[in-house]
C-alpha cells in the first residue's frame, strides 16, 4: 500500500484532523505549534521524541506538546496508519480551564507521557476524530470534543510558566526569542550569536542541548509552522513563501513536503477547499 494522507479542518475550532498511512520513511524531524493527539490504528509507528525512541502499536495514543521535535518511520514492511488531531493550544487551554474547577495560576497544560495504552482515551480520541473529520452535526462535534477533554485530563500535568526557564541555557533561550522575532529575515549565525553576546560555536552547542536541533533547523520549522497557518487561511503558496523569506515557492515546497508529506498547494486546498 502506498503512502496517503486524508486531511480536514473544522471551521469552528480550527482543529485539523489527519488520517494517514506511511511505509518506510514517513517524515523528517519537525515540530508543530499545535497539540497533537492521535491513535495508531495499524502497524508500528516508530518515532523519536524527548530523546527517546518510541514505538506506537494499534490502540496506543500518542501525545505531543507544541514545539516537541519528532520524526516518523515504519520499521515493518506493512507500514502504519494513524488518526490524529491537531489542537490549537489556545483553544485547548481555554477549554481545559472550563473543565478543571481549579487550575494553577500562571500554568500551562502538558503531557506526562508521550505514549499511553489507555483504552478510554483511545476511544475518545477516535470518536472526536470521526466527528470532526466527517463534519458531523455541531452538537455531535462538541460532545465528542468534550469527551476527549475529559479523557485527556487523566494524562495532563500543569507546569509553571517560566521565562526564562532555569532548566535551559539562557543563551539558547535568547537565541530562540530572537529567531521568533526575526523569523522572516535572512539571519546569519554571526548575527544571532552577537544578539546573544556569545560566539557562533557556543551558541550552536547551547541551542542543540536545549532544543535538540540546530538554530537553522529551528528557524525552518518556525517558518513552516507559520506557513501552515497562512495556507489554511487561504493565502497562496507564492505569497506565503515571499512573506516568510523563502527564496521562492519551490524552496518552500521542498521543506514543506519533507516535514508534512504534502505540497503547500495541496495543504491549502484541503484546508480551504479553494482550487490550487
Amino acid at each position: 500500500m502506498s503512502n496517503w494522507i486524508d486531511l480536514n479542518q473544522d471551521a469552528a475550532t480550527g482543529i485539523e484532523s489527519v488520517r494517514a498511512h506511511f511505509v518506510g520513511h514517513a517524515y523528517d524531524p519537525h515540530w508543530h505549534d499545535s497539540v497533537l493527539v492521535g491513535v495508531t490504528e495499524q502497524g508500528v509507528q516508530q518515532f523519536n521524541c524527548r530523546r527517546v525512541r518510541h514505538q506506537s502499536t494499534p490502540g496506543q495514543v500518542f501525545m505531543l506538546e507544541p514545539g516537541e521535535l519528532h520524526d516518523g518511520h515504519a520499521p515493518t514492511a506493512e507500514g502504519f496508519t494513524y488518526s490524529m488531531l491537531y489542537l490549537d493550544p489556545h483553544w485547548l487551554e481555554r477549554e481545559l480551564r472550563a473543565v478543571f474547577e481549579q487550575v494553577p495560576a500562571q500554568a500551562l497544560p502538558g503531557f506526562a507521557d508521550t505514549l499511553s495504552g489507555d483504552p478510554v482515551l483511545a476511544g475518545a480520541t477516535l470518536r472526536a476524530f470521526h466527528a470532526l473529520h466527517d463534519q458531523e452535526l455541531r452538537i455531535v462535534r462538541q460532545t465528542a470534543s468534550d469527551d476527549l477533554l475529559a479523557a485527556l485530563t487523566r494524562h495532563l500535568h500543569w507546569r509553571k510558566r517560566l521565562h526564562p526557564d532555569p532548566r535551559l541555557p539562557l543563551t539558547a533561550q535568547r537565541a530562540r526569542d530572537y529567531l521568533h522575532a526575526h523569523a522572516h529575515q535572512d539571519i546569519g549565525l554571526e548575527e544571532l550569536a552577537a544578539a546573544c553576546s556569545t560566539d557562533r560555536y557556543r551558541l550552536t552547542r547551547a541551542f542543540k542541548a536545549a532544543y535538540g536541533t540546530a538554530p537553522h533547523a529551528y528557524l525552518i520549522q518556525l517558518r513552516l509552522a507559520q506557513a501552515r497557518q497562512w495556507l489554511a487561511q487561504g493565502q497562496t503558496p507564492a505569497d506565503v513563501a515571499s512573506r516568510l523569506g523563502f527564496a521562492d515557492q519551490s524552496h518552500l515546497g521542498r521543506w514543506f513536503r519533507r516535514a508534512y508529506r504534502l505540497t503547500p498547494a495541496d495543504y491549502r486546498r484541503r484546508c480551504t477547499k479553494l482550487p490550487d
